[in-house]
């Protein structure tokens, strides 16, 4: 019983999500998800690891949520933009399969070949993206965060594994 619920929350968050999210301010997204960066990122920034995206514009999107930003790296820090950029690489993925590779429950090269995750523009510069992505050390982030992260990835994943096999065994029965 717990499985079926799991697995239609998992399959209605981006719809029951989608309005509520849109309602707040650009500025605030953009704010909250800069601090979020900053801080996932901390040790790549201090490296200077994100000097290849120097005066460049990252389109990142959440496509079923209708959510993007454009980021890019300008002297020594990360910024979101508030205004339209014209970008010279994107990401773009629905809210589960995001959460599932910030959780390392799903590999982006897979999700890339399935058509899941969608990156577009300076290849070059996408593939950069990705590998900062997958350098990142999950346990050098703070402790909640961490937790965070790993529950939401664990209960996204069951939830569509549940729901994957309920239409597989609809499919053979």
């Amino acid at each position: 019983m717990f499985s079926a619920i799991r697995s239609h929350m998992v399959v209605s968050a981006a719809r029951v999500l989608k309005k509520p999210v849109q309602l707040l301010p650009q500025r605030l997204q953009s704010k909250v998800l800069l601090e979020a960066l900053q801080q996932v990122f901390h040790e790549a920034l201090e490296d200077g690891d994100f000097e290849f995206l120097q005066d460049r514009w990252l389109k990142v999107e959440i496509s079923d949520l209708n959510l993007s930003w454009m980021i890019s790296f300008k002297g020594d820090k990360l910024i979101v933009s508030d205004g339209p950029q014209a970008e010279d690489a994107s990401f773009s993925g629905c809210l589960n399969d995001l959460i599932l590779i910030a959780g390392r429950k799903e590999d982006p090269d897979t999700l890339f070949f399935q058509r899941r995750l969608k990156i577009e523009g300076d290849t070059e510069l996408g593939l950069e993206v990705k590998n900062l992505m997958d350098s990142i050390d999950l346990e050098l982030l703070p402790k909640p965060l961490t937790l965070l992260l790993n529950q939401l990835a664990e209960f996204v994943d069951k939830g569509m594994k549940y729901n994957k096999h309920k239409v597989l065994e609809t499919l053979t029965v």
